[in-house]
């Protein structure tokens, strides 16, 4: 049975990752594997995790069980700074549990889509590939609208178009902030009219918070998750700190759920601990834990995010030389410069991303994603030259 299965494509990153190893020039560059860099080309263990990574080596006293739903503790502590520090659970209405990474938490909140009777998912596109990955996996529908638009903002017309098109068991997913891969995020306007419009169309929001504090600051990227949570009675919520604490292998991550009666919260959850059950058991420990060592102690707090804003400015310095650069052979780079997160989308066609590998040694995925965050001031101007060489 098992020689009946059906070769299924290599990952295209995967390949990415493989011709970018092998290609012997100097000065080759990586655009495409979705990781903070420093300006050194490194991706650096935050210096607050390895001292609370020192801590729970010291503390921690068991490595049993802690159940499907995890370390609570880390979940409570992350609260106030997803949903605000003044009403971090919304009058009792909203409740989380440890996943493995967001990809774990998108997985569970599908999961529970499907299982409560939702039929159909509205997308932006383009989204993050594994977002369309796992609701075709789970057979939900997925129903696309356009989220960007020709002049480099959003397509708010085509968001309001799918939103007045919404039926009965429909859920909408939205990323809380840098968008991956446009790095096209709302404004704050118009996230207070998305709230109003799904708060009439009675969809199911979810929430993709997987950069917070990489495009504008902790605060500002909440925004629109805020937002959208006060104007409507039922959410899910799922969270990421792979990123902002750059623990991308340990696989970090939470769910929320937000109920209209908090009587009903327990049986919502017992839902998310059953079907987490079912595909991982338990979430694993250690990073969650160093997570909440941080947040308990106001010194490593303070110095997370302080390199969580060392990280944001760095980004925002190459996405300002880039803007700086304005119409580079057939391109304009300028919108670069009003993004946030770690992409950006560079409108080249499927011949100049091949000629940027060949002839420059500059690797991206084919859609013309690229992390700002692999460009560094050593490399940025051969960048540049290499951009306007191939579109000119």
């Amino acid at each position: 049975m098992l020689n009946d299965l059906k070769q299924q494509p290599a990952d295209a990153l995967l390949a990415l990752i493989k011709l970018h190893n092998t290609d012997p020039r100097a000065d080759k560059i990586d655009l495409g594997v979705g990781v903070y860099k420093t300006g050194e080309g490194e991706t650096p263990v935050f210096a607050a995790i390895k001292a609370a990574e020192a801590k729970l080596v010291a503390e921690q006293d068991s490595k049993a069980y802690l159940g499907p739903e995890g370390d609570m503790g880390f979940v409570e502590k992350l609260m106030p700074y997803i949903f605000g520090k003044d009403s971090p659970d919304m009058g009792g209405r909203i409740e989380g549990m440890q996943t493995p990474g967001g990809t774990g938490s998108l997985r569970l909140a599908l999961a529970m889509v499907k299982r409560a009777g939702y039929t159909r998912v509205i997308v932006g596109k383009p989204s993050w590939p594994n977002h369309n990955q796992i609701c075709a996996d789970l057979g939900l529908d997925v129903l696309e609208f356009n989220h960007a638009a020709a002049d480099g903002g959003t397509d708010m017309e085509a968001l309001r178009g799918a939103l007045a098109s919404a039926q009965t068991g429909d859920a909408i997913l939205l990323h809380g902030c840098c968008h991956n891969p446009t790095g096209i995020d709302y404004t704050d306007a118009e996230w207070d009219e998305i709230a109003l419009l799904i708060a009439d169309s009675k969809v199911l929001p979810i929430l993709d918070l997987a950069y917070q504090g990489l495009g504008l600051g902790m605060e500002e990227d909440a925004y629109g998750l805020r937002r959208v949570l006060v104007a409507v009675p039922e959410a899910l919520i799922c969270y990421s700190c792979d990123k902002n604490f750059g623990l991308y292998r340990d696989r970090v991550g939470a769910l929320y759920a937000m109920v209209s009666d908090p009587a009903d919260l327990a049986r919502v959850m017992s839902n998310g601990h059953s079907l987490a059950r079912a595909n991982w058991s338990q979430p694993p420990d250690h990073g969650a834990a160093a997570v909440r060592l941080i947040l308990e102690d106001e010194a490593l707090t303070a110095q997370w995010l302080d390199e969580l804003d060392q990280m944001r400015d760095r980004m925002r310095q190459v996405r300002a030389k880039l803007a700086a650069a304005g119409k580079t052979g057939g391109v304009d780079l300028t919108p670069v410069g009003g993004q946030n997160g770690l992409f950006s989308i560079i409108p080249f066609t499927p011949e100049q991303v091949q000629e940027m590998r060949s002839k420059h040694g500059i690797y991206f995925a084919a859609s013309g994603r690229i992390n700002v965050a692999g460009l560094t001031m050593g490399n940025i101007d051969q960048f540049i030259a290499a951009v306007a060489d191939v579109t000119a």
